[in-house]
């Protein structure tokens, strides 16, 4: 892949459970598509899976800065689903799958991380390469 954007962001796990103490379920819905939703409640640490889709969301929304118009990208316009091998992936919807369509070829490649206290993101937004592997 050619790189034209890296986005990366790190979310306090503390943080997440504090807003959904505050806010409860208006959090994940403003912030998590249905699929997240539900992949989240299923999750021994709730607060540890929205910290760590809330990263991606974010990582990706700095790596689209690259490409014109990027500011319109909302939470809604980015989800985060799983290979069937299980990495992490990114979906998009709205703004942003438009934004693909119409600078792409583009790819997206996501790496998640998280401990106890924090979750991390680092997204990498670029051209892949002719003929690809």
């Amino acid at each position: 892949m050619n790189v034209l954007g890296i986005g990366i962001d790190l979310v306090d796990v503390a943080r997440v459970e504090r807003m959904i103490k505050r806010k409860g379920q208006r959090v994940t819905q403003k912030l998590l598509t249905p699929r997240e939703q539900a992949y989240v409640a299923q999750l021994h640490l709730p607060a540890r899976g929205i910290a760590a889709r809330i990263a991606a969301k974010e990582a990706a929304y700095k790596a689209f800065q690259v490409l014109p118009e990027a500011r319109g990208v909302g939470w809604q316009d980015l989800e985060v689903l799983r290979h069937a091998d299980g990495r992490p992936m990114l979906q998009l919807h709205g703004e942003a799958a438009r934004l693909v369509e119409r600078h792409g070829p583009i790819e997206l490649q996501l790496s998640l991380t998280h401990s106890e206290a924090t979750a991390g993101a680092v997204v990498l937004l670029g051209r892949p390469f002719p003929g690809g592997p």
